[in-house]
Formats: C-alpha cells, sequence, structure tokens
C-alpha cells in the first residue's frame, strides 16, 4: 500500500510518539509520514484540564481527520482518550508500557526531609484533578496551582522559580530522556499515587472499516498492556468519568497471570480521597468490583 499518513499532536513527546510509531511500522515494511495537527487542548494554554470543557480535548481534531480520510491512524497517549470510541473509530493496538508512574520534581533549594520532599507549604504545580486530590491527601499543607505547557515548558518554569515543585508523568521524561541532575526526582509509587488509567501507553487508532491499516497495526499490539489497560479504563467508564474526575487506576498482572488493582478516586479534587486495592485471578467483572469498593469506602 502506499505510505500510510499518521496524524499527531506536535508537541515533542507527540512528535516522540509519532516517530517512535514511524519506526515500528519501518521495521515490518511499511513507509509513514507524519501529519502535525492542533487540538482544542494545545489552542486553550489559559485554562486547567478540569475547566475546558468537554471530553477529548487532545483528541477530536485527530478524530475528525481521521473520520474525514485526511490520516490513516493516529498516535495518542492512551491516558488523553475518552473510554467511547467516536462513531466509525476504533482503538486498533496499542504499545508497551513505559513506566506508569508518576514523579515530583523538586528544586533543591525547596525540598525538605518529609513526604513527598517539598518544603511545608510549597507551591505544586499540576493541572491535573486526579493529581490535586493525591497531593491534598498526602501533603494538605502544600499550595495547588495550576500548571500548562508541554512538558519541558513545565519543567523550565519549576527552574525559573513559579513552582517549588511539579508533578509529571515519568513516561514523557523518560521518552524524552531529559536532563534532570538540577532537580531532586521524588519517583512515586504507582500503588500509592495512583497514576491516569493507561498512562505510559500509546493507543493506535483507525476507522473501523479500514481492515488494511488495522491488520498492518495488529502487528505491533501489545495484547498483555491491553488486558491491564482494559480493567483501568473500564472502571473509568463505568465512573462515567474523563479528564474531570479525580481519578486514577493501575493494574498489574504476576508471573502465575493474577490481577492486581490499585484505584483512587475523589468527589472533587478538594474531597477526601477514597483508595482500593484488588487482586483477582481474572479480569472479569474486577473492574465493577473495584468501583463498587470505591463507593463502599
Amino acid at each position: 500500500m502506499n505510505k500510510l499518513i499518521i496524524g499527531t499532536r506536535g508537541s515533542k513527546l507527540a512528535l516522540w510518539q509519532a516517530y517512535y510509531t514511524q519506526d515500528r511500522l519501518k521495521e515490518i515494511g511499511v513507509e509513514s509520514e507524519l501529519k502535525i495537527i492542533k487540538t482544542k487542548g494545545d489552542k486553550i494554554q489559559h485554562l486547567s484540564f478540569d475547566k475546558i470543557e468537554g471530553k477529548g480535548f487532545f483528541t477530536k481534531e485527530i478524530e475528525d481527520e481521521l473520520l474525514a480520510g485526511t490520516i490513516d491512524l493516529a498516535v495518542h497517549s492512551m491516558k488523553d482518550m475518552p473510554t467511547t470510541s467516536s462513531e466509525g473509530l476504533a482503538i486498533t493496538a496499542v504499545s508497551y508500557r513505559e513506566n506508569p508512574a508518576d514523579w515530583m520534581l523538586v528544586r533543591h533549594d525547596a525540598t525538605e526531609n518529609i513526604i513527598m520532599k517539598v518544603k511545608k507549604g510549597g507551591i505544586v504545580g499540576t493541572s491535573s484533578a486526579r493529581r490535586k486530590a493525591m497531593v491534598r491527601h498526602f501533603r494538605p499543607d502544600v499550595t495547588l496551582r495550576d500548571i500548562r505547557g508541554n512538558v519541558p515548558t513545565r519543567i523550565e518554569k519549576l527552574r525559573s522559580g513559579e513552582f517549588d515543585a511539579i508533578l509529571l508523568a515519568a513516561a514523557g521524561i523518560s521518552r524524552l530522556e531529559l536532563d534532570l541532575n538540577d532537580l531532586h526526582v521524588l519517583k512515586l509509587n504507582p500503588k500509592e499515587f495512583v497514576p491516569a488509567p493507561a498512562q505510559g501507553v500509546l493507543a493506535w487508532q483507525t476507522t473501523i472499516d479500514d481492515l488494511e491499516t488495522r491488520r498492518i497495526l495488529k502487528k505491533l499490539h501489545q495484547p498483555e498492556v491491553s488486558a491491564v489497560t482494559n480493567v483501568e479504563r473500564k472502571i473509568l467508564k463505568l465512573l462515567g468519568g474523563g479528564c474531570h474526575t479525580p481519578f486514577g487506576a493501575y493494574c498489574e498482572r504476576d508471573d502465575l497471570g493474577n490481577f492486581h488493582v490499585y484505584a483512587a478516586k475523589a468527589d472533587t479534587w478538594e474531597s477526601n480521597l477514597k483508595t482500593v486495592q484488588l487482586s483477582s485471578s481474572t479480569s472479569h467483572l474486577l473492574a465493577e468490583e473495584v468501583l463498587m469498593k470505591l463507593e463502599e469506602a
């Protein structure tokens, strides 16, 4: 077939994801080119995520181009994907999983030898309702302040003194191979500081009826990753949530194939955090049971 056209956002991390996709396709003999698409989330930089109307604000414009046939596939951070696919579209394949954790980056002059390492009353930057709720749970004394921009921009805002600490996904930092020697990096445990569902995973999206592209992408698909992210995303779907919901879920499988789920939820980021840990030999009805235990907590 002709070159596949990959739709992607234009940030450094999104481009890393797109180039990674190109490399994997090239390994199986498929050529491709990139088309950069600006999304609502890229254009609106003055609001935190929970104040932007609607869902899929990092994906909708890319999905529109898929449906229009101007691109053949889209590459997304899976955590940005709505839990219900748009009509005519499907997540055809998922990638390996990079470290799913959140990391807290703290300026050295703002560190203290206390939990989360940031000084008492420090200013912590994040625009995620989930991260706000988690930080508030562990460190109610700090001041939470919204921060927007791509990963390198946020780190520069930290270095310039606008914040004492910021929270970022480990996956983005690792993939961009950023030098953080001038900062204290606290690697948070995803079983305690619970990440967003599917954090660290790339999703490859196509139209449902593009069978040729779907057949190609199935060669890149990681079913073991899909098995755990399906659980995480199903809990979020049952909650009816999106990026506005202070909710985290992390699922892993042990060597025997058992599932272990860690979930955390608050009604609002200022509300008390509820946490649940559940293990099961099967994923059948596991999401439903986690949600029930969250509601009981």
